[in-house]
């Protein structure tokens, strides 16, 4: 071929490039403005300029209203928002809005305490809870031996079997994993063997490898005749995944629900997300942690840098209570009144494996926003007060209310070792620089902070004193705190918990540690930044 034929050849190639990259951006921008993401996003954004144009010609009637009574709607509206149950901190936060502006502010506040959107979703959970409540074992002869081994840990139980449905289990078996890497060889292993049925709950999927390689499985199950069912939040449907994702899922065998998925309609129900992540197998086997089931998750996708999560997987008779988790949610997001309630009741009876020889105790339990009970902090919070030589915390979060916080300085004042491990590359900035903003007064304490250099953390794990131990979707901030259905594993006295402590004293070899210095001489945009951001800390 001649230089000229080679030289048009290769115009061609790179022209024929050109051509197929903009066709590829041309359908990818086609794919998002049809997207439903796209109609919701529109869709809320017209409700919302209507809201504000509605607002605007209303406040025109408002400006002949006296000061006076602008001011004393907002009085009565500070009356109630004082003498609500409301957290402390989320108190400041409606008190600056309702005082910078008395009438909006006010009438913003009304509308979220109205539960506009939600009282039908909680009375579904409710009812389910109930369900939940009625299936569950006492465990009464579990409980006893707990209370002989550790009391304080019995005390929680009844705590737990109290408020969050949860029962305690002996004779159980328990697999930690410190990466998502892990979870994800050993869940593909579990998967295949299954015979009866199949749950999953994940706040997101998101198609890649890893879904793509848990996919396979799951539709070779269902044409066996395995009952295969997968919920995920309709805020991953919204943004994750396909718009017909359901109905594909439906046509391969798979039984799909998608929880609160988000609508074109501004409601305060979207403030509650299902953020759990549970998988049950054949009622023998269960794993829940902080591992989604998407690529980052074992790290084939880096945003920000090395992705740190954990996870546990369970077997033995505490897979109960996983089942009846999964089942609660389900029947609380299914509209087919058709579905068997009793034939999935049937699903916790399975019977599992028993391991005599196994050493301690297992509490799983589930956080629901709907009850008004913070079970999730309750149990942080427990550990934190009862620990006597250490505690030591991962998470990817670090938002605390005034009791948190206090229970933190206290422990470590009283001579506690409590270490807090976080991310060193953050997800979100804002978030991130809130979190230093409680450095200095845990710091003064003696609590010892530290950031994972690599990358991100996003493990939720606490481990006290040798003996106690939870690993679960929990993080330490108001989203997971108030207003997330989330889950977690409570261990105490089980080989597992060695297991998580050697785990973060490794990770504590990766990581820097916070110093009074370093916080000193924190660049003045984080500083603003944080100290900006907590005004609004409550609704992050």
């Amino acid at each position: 071929m001649s230089k000229n034929n080679k030289n048009i050849a290769g115009k061609n190639t790179e022209n024929e490039n050109v051509v197929k990259l903009a066709g590829r951006w041309r359908a990818g921008l086609l794919s998002l403005l049809f997207s439903r993401f796209t109609v919701i996003f529109v869709l809320l954004l017209l409700q919302a300029a209507v809201t504000a144009f509605i607002w605007f010609i209303f406040g025109e009637y408002l400006q002949k209203i006296s000061a006076a009574a602008q001011t004393l709607f907002g009085i009565v509206i500070m009356l109630i928002l004082i003498n609500s149950s409301m957290d402390s901190s989320a108190k400041v936060t409606w008190t600056l809005l309702i005082g910078v502006l008395p009438v909006f502010g006010g009438l913003f506040y009304l509308w979220t305490r109205l539960e506009i959107g939600y009282r039908k979703l909680r009375i579904k959970v409710e009812q389910t809870s109930d369900l939940v409540r009625e299936s569950l074992p006492a465990n009464e002869e579990e409980l006893a031996r707990l209370r002989e081994s550790d009391g304080d840990s019995a005390s929680l139980a009844l705590y737990l079997r109290e408020v969050g449905n949860s029962s305690v289990y002996g004779h159980n078996e328990l697999k930690y994993f410190p990466s998502g890497e892990s979870k994800f060889q050993d869940m593909l292993e579990e998967l295949k063997k299954a015979e009866k049925f199949i749950l999953l709950e994940y706040f997101i999927i998101q198609e890649g490898y890893m879904w793509g390689s848990i996919l396979d499985i799951l539709i070779k199950k269902a044409k066996e005749g395995v009952d295969v069912r997968v919920m995920f939040d309709g805020t991953c449907y919204l943004t994750k995944l396909p718009q017909n994702y359901k109905s594909r899922l439906e046509k391969v065998g798979i039984k799909c629900q998608v929880w609160a998925p988000v609508n074109p309609v501004l409601t305060s129900s979207y403030n509650y997300r299902d953020h759990r992540k549970i998988l049950v197998i054949d009622g023998k086997t269960a794993y829940n942690g902080g591992v989604n089931l998407a690529d980052e998750y074992i790290n084939l996708n880096s945003r920000f840098g090395i992705w740190k999560d954990s996870a546990l997987r369970i077997k033995g008779p505490a897979v109960r209570s996983y089942t009846l988790m999964f089942l609660q949610m389900w029947l609380a997001a299914s509209r087919d009144t058709s579905d068997a309630r009793q034939e999935l009741l049937s699903y916790a009876e399975a019977e599992p494996d028993r391991f005599e020889d196994a050493e301690g105790f297992v509490i799983p339990y589930a956080d629901s926003p709907l009850d008004g009970d913070k079970v999730g902090e309750m149990v942080y919070m427990d550990m934190i007060d009862t620990a006597e030589s250490y505690v030591h915390i991962t998470s990817p979060y670090l938002i605390l209310d005034d009791e948190l916080k206090t229970s933190l300085c206290f422990a470590a004042r009283r001579g506690t070792d409590v270490r807090l491990i976080l991310p060193g590359i953050p997800d979100k900035k804002a978030v991130y620089a809130l979190a230093k903003r409680h450095y200095k007064d845990l710091l003064e304490a003696g609590v010892r902070i530290y950031e994972f250099t690599p990358g991100f953390i996003h493990a939720k794990n606490f481990v006290s004193d040798g003996k106690k131990a939870v690993v679960g979707t929990i993080n330490l901030d108001y989203r997971s705190l108030y207003h997330h259905f989330e889950c977690a594993t409570y261990m105490s006295g089980t080989a597992a918990v060695a297991e998580i402590e050697k785990d973060f004293e490794h990770t504590l070899g990766l990581c820097r540690e916070v110093t009074p210095e370093s916080v000193k001489n924190e660049k003045f945009t984080v500083k603003l930044t944080g100290a900006v951001v907590r005004l609004l800390a409550p609704l992050l």
